[in-house]
């Protein structure tokens, strides 16, 4: 998700985490209001109202028409639908973490199983051993074909059983072999 996308998810859910500003949604999903309406029906000065009608504009929530002198507001049941198919989905939500959480995992994996350049035990967990892999991998360049002397020593500068981890590297699909040649997968 972009950084614009995250501010927009954030100014909605600012706008919207407001009892006042539901309560007036609430009642403009009924009818049309005007500002001395809402302001009486809530209990809320003129300019307090105002400035929550603002908000909700700005996310393009409300839309205004005059009559005459009076500016009535109407909830906009269609940006309502958009902003909840746009942002509050579990894709859009889980979006949000994907690039924090997922490179954080990924570092803690790296930190708890590596001293160094060294790891220290091959991972149990599938998901950590292919984070372990991928770091592996990134040690050979792509396009370059190795031997399997050459593979074995650079995956042994890291671990002694270089065998399996070899193994594991071609199963991950992360590097292929072709008589006795392995090269790094796209």
């Amino acid at each position: 998700m972009t950084g614009p996308e995250i501010e927009l998810m954030v100014n909605a859910f600012k706008a919207l985490a407001d009892a006042s500003r539901l309560r007036m949604l609430g009642l403009m999903a009924e009818r049309e209001r005007s500002v001395e309406e809402l302001s009486s029906l809530l209990d809320l000065k003129g300019p307090t109202v105002s400035h929550h009608l603002a908000r909700l504009k700005g996310l393009g929530l409300i839309s205004m028409r005059a009559e005459g002198n009076t500016h009535l507001y109407r909830l906009d049941g269609d940006a309502l639908h958009a902003l909840n198919r746009d942002l509050l989905t579990p894709d859009k939500l889980a979006a949000v973490t994907a690039d924090v959480s997922g490179e954080a995992w990924e570092r803690k994996v790296l930190r708890d199983f590596f001293d160094g350049e060294r790891l220290k035990e091959i991972p149990a967990s599938r998901k950590k051993r292919e984070v372990v892999l991928r770091w592996l991998a990134s040690h050979f360049q792509p396009g370059l074909r190795y031997p399997e002397k050459e593979v074995n020593v650079i995956i042994g500068r890291h671990h002694p059983d270089f065998a399996t981890l070899r193994r594991e590297l071609i199963g991950a699909e992360l590097l292929r072999r072709e008589a006795g040649v392995y090269w790094r997968a796209e």
